[in-house]
C-alpha cells in the first residue's frame, strides 16, 4: 500500500514508518522537523519537510494517491499545551483539519489518529478506563486530542471517511526526545547518562501506565487491517492501547537508583494540568489479536542501552 506518516521523523511516528516498510509498504513521511529528527527517517521512506497546517501538506495528500494515512504528527506537551493553547490548538486542531479534507478529496482509505488514552479521560473514575468512559481532559493538550476524534467522527459521518482513533497510555523506549516529549522514563534516563538529580513533581505516587513503542506500534499495523463497522458514536471507533498496569514515579526512580546507586532525587511542586493516575483497559483491541509482549522491566533495559548509546 502506498502510506503516509505525518510526524514520522519523531519518536513513535519513525518506528510506526519502520514497520509499514517492513511489510513491503511505499511510505512517505511528511515532517517539519520542528521536533523530529531527519536520521530517524528511515531508509527507504520518502521524506517531505512541512508543517502539517501547510498548503503544501494539504496538497501533497491530495494528490499521493495515499491508502493510508497515520497521523502522528502533533504537539504532545502537556505543559506547553497549558502555557500556550493555541499554539497547541494550531498543531493538534487546525493541522488536522487541514488535511482531512485532503483526505476526503484524495479518497484515502483509512486514517490512524494517535490520541490520548491518558490525556482525555482526566481523573477516570475506573481503572483501568475503558473507551467508553467519561471524558474530563484537564489540560489543553487532552481538550485538542478528543476535539480531533470528534472532527474525525463528524467527517466519517458525513462523508464516509473510514478512521480509527489510538487513544495511547504513556508510551516509552527508544528514540524518545527527553525534552520534547517529556516522558518521565527519557527524562530519567537522560539525566542519569548526564549525572543530574532526578527530578520528581509532587509525591511521586502518581501512576501511569506505561507501554513500550513495539506494542505501540503492533496496535497500528492490526489497526490498518482491521474490519470494523460504521461507527454510530465517537467511541466506537476508539482503541485504548495500554497494558493496564499502574506504575508510580517513585519505582521508576527506583528503578533508576538501580542503575546509578548514586543518583539524587529531588521533589518539586506537583505540575498543573496532569492527572494523579491512570491505566487503559484495552480488552476492545485484544479482542482483534492485539497483546502488549514487552514487559516494564525489559522495556526499561532496552531503553536505558538506547540512552547510553546516544551519550556515547
Amino acid at each position: 500500500m502506498n502510506v503516509l506518516v505525518t510526524g514520522g521523523a519523531g519518536f513513535i511516528g519513525s518506528h510506526v514508518a519502520e514497520a509499514y516498510l517492513r511489510r513491503g509498504d511505499r511510505v512517505v513521511v511528511l515532517d517539519d522537523l520542528r521536533r523530529g529528527r531527519r536520521d530517524q527517517v528511515p531508509a527507504g521512506a520518502e521524506l517531505v519537510v512541512a508543517d502539517i497546517a501547510s498548503p503544501e501538506a494539504a496538497e501533497l495528500l491530495r494528490r499521493g494517491h495515499f491508502d493510508i494515512w497515520n497521523h502522528h504528527a502533533a504537539q504532545v506537551n502537556v505543559r506547553h499545551s497549558v502555557a500556550d493553547p493555541r499554539d497547541d490548538a494550531r498543531t493538534n486542531i487546525d493541522g488536522l483539519l487541514n488535511l482531512l479534507q485532503a483526505a476526503v478529496d484524495a479518497g484515502v482509505r483509512r486514517v490512524l489518529f494517535a490520541s490520548s488514552g491518558g490525556a482525555i479521560y482526566g481523573e477516570a473514575e475506573q481503572r483501568p478506563t475503558p473507551e467508553t468512559a467519561r471524558k474530563v481532559p484537564e489540560s489543553p493538550y487532552g481538550v485538542s486530542k478528543l476535539a480531533g476524534e470528534h472532527y474525525l467522527f463528524a467527517y466519517h459521518r458525513l462523508y464516509g471517511l473510514d478512521y480509527v482513533a489510538l487513544r495511547y497510555s504513556n508510551v516509552y523506549g527508544p528514540r524518545q526526545d527527553p525534552e520534547g516529549e517529556a516522558g518521565v522514563i527519557a527524562i530519567f534516563g537522560d539525566r542519569l547518562c548526564r549525572g543530574l538529580p532526578l527530578e520528581v513533581f509532587g509525591d511521586g505516587e502518581q501512576t501511569r501506565d506505561y507501554i513500550y513503542v513495539a506494542d505501540v506500534v503492533a496496535a497500528n499495523l492490526v489497526l490498518t487491517e482491521a474490519a470494523l463497522p460504521p461507527a454510530a458514536a465517537v467511541d466506537d471507533r476508539a482503541f485504548n492501547v495500554g497494558t493496564g498496569r499502574e506504575t508510580t514515579v517513585n519505582q521508576l526512580a527506583a528503578w533508576a537508583r538501580r542503575r546509578v546507586p548514586d543518583a539524587h532525587v529531588r521533589h518539586s511542586r506537583p505540575r498543573p494540568g496532569e492527572v494523579r493516575h491512570s491505566a487503559l483497559d484495552a480488552a476492545k483491541l485484544r479482542a482483534l489479536g492485539w497483546a502488549p509482549c514487552v514487559a516494564l522491566e525489559d522495556g526499561l533495559e532496552v531503553t536505558w542501552a538506547w540512552l547510553q548509546g546516544q551519550r556515547s
